[in-house]
């Protein structure tokens, strides 16, 4: 072969190169360390939401550079629902660039912070005491756990490992919430009615499952403070209704049968108003990215924990009869049952 030949041979083996390794995937950038985030759970939609938005080449700069790069699949292993969804949201995620891994222990390896994703809320508390050992800041989506005491472990746990956890609902940015609670729009807040679906799963608490979307907002608007809670259930609907300090009343309504959404009123010193329109997902991850950021929480561990406590409480109404239950009684049984982790 003559220079020239072997010049030419040379440029276009370059050129094969080069389009060999676009080919592969190189046109994404590594992501820094510090912004590499994992998932534990592709049986939820939630997953590829937050995938889609945090992984597009045009994300908002609200998402800080945080990119989805590792998942591990396992969800509920219990749940058929859940169970089925595995696969297909496991191929829509890795449409995003992210890796599948085979254990939570190699998905640590790999990832700075960390969504714990499993619909089911029984495995949480399992998955996420290795996260917390490994000091990895982690948003856990709905239901915190499966259980009341499982969430108060886990709230335990991340204190005793110094480790940050963040749960919520997306029910908790409806978009009158900053005017009603920052600015102060209707003045004091006297009470509050929230609706929402609330479809029950028999491996969990009742409200636990969906209707937590629907109570969440409810505590949003009113705060903690709650003492008794009252529920009256039927096979198409709940009501419940509970009494705050200062005697404020606040209500949800879950939705089994007819027409469904998300809503509520807020009931002030000055006007009434709706708690607005439901926007997504985005709202939430904006919060959570911020969380990453800071490793503080905009949801206090106090609140997370009453709110999942006014469910319980609803449950037990329910088994008496619908009778007014102590909010207090309800978190001290859980108490009791908490799990040493250290």
């Amino acid at each position: 072969m003559n220079r020239r030949s072997f010049v030419r041979a040379g440029t276009m083996a370059g050129i094969g190169l080069a389009a060999s390794v676009m080919a592969s995937g190189n046109a994404r950038e590594p992501v820094k360390k510090g912004l590499r985030a994992g998932i534990i759970g592709l049986d939820t939609s939630h997953a590829i939401a937050f995938t889609k938005s945090l992984n597009r080449e045009d994300a908002s700069p609200d998402f800080g550079g945080y990119k989805i790069v590792a998942a591990y699949p396992q969800g509920s292993r219990n749940i058929e629902s859940s169970v089925k969804r595995v696969p297909n949201i496991t191929e829509e995620v890795k449409k995003s660039g992210v890796e599948i891994v085979n254990s939570i222990k190699e998905l640590l390896e790999k990832t700075d912070v960390i969504f714990l994703e499993t619909n089911d809320g029984h495995p949480h508390l399992e998955q996420a005491i290795p996260v917390l050992k490994a000091g990895k800041t982690m948003f856990i989506d709905k239901p915190v756990a499966g259980s009341l005491a499982d969430a108060f472990s886990i709230f335990q746990a991340a204190k005793d490992y110094h480790t940050p956890v963040f749960s919520s609902s997306s029910l908790r940015y409806m978009s009158n919430f900053d005017s009603i609670i920052k600015q102060q729009s209707i003045g004091r807040i006297l009470g509050a009615e929230t609706f929402s679906p609330s479809p029950l799963e028999k491996t969990h608490p009742d409200f636990f499952w969906y209707g937590i979307h629907g109570v969440e907002a409810l505590f949003t608007v009113m705060g903690t403070g709650c003492k008794t809670v009252t529920r009256v259930h039927t096979p198409g609907a709940d009501l419940v209704t509970g009494v705050w300090e200062g005697d404020r009343i606040g209500t949800f309504r879950g939705l089994r049968e007819g027409k469904t959404g998300y809503g509520g009123y807020a009931f002030g010193e000055k006007s009434i108003t709706t708690l607005g329109d439901y926007n997504g997902y985005d709202p939430l991850l904006k919060e959570i990215v911020k969380f990453f950021q800071t490793g503080i929480s905009p949801v206090t561990p106090e609140e997370t924990l009453e709110i999942f406590t006014f469910m319980e409480a609803a449950d037990e109404s329910k088994r008496r009869g619908g009778v007014s239950v102590d909010m207090e009684e309800i978190r001290r049984k859980a108490l009791s049952q908490v799990k040493k982790i250290i």
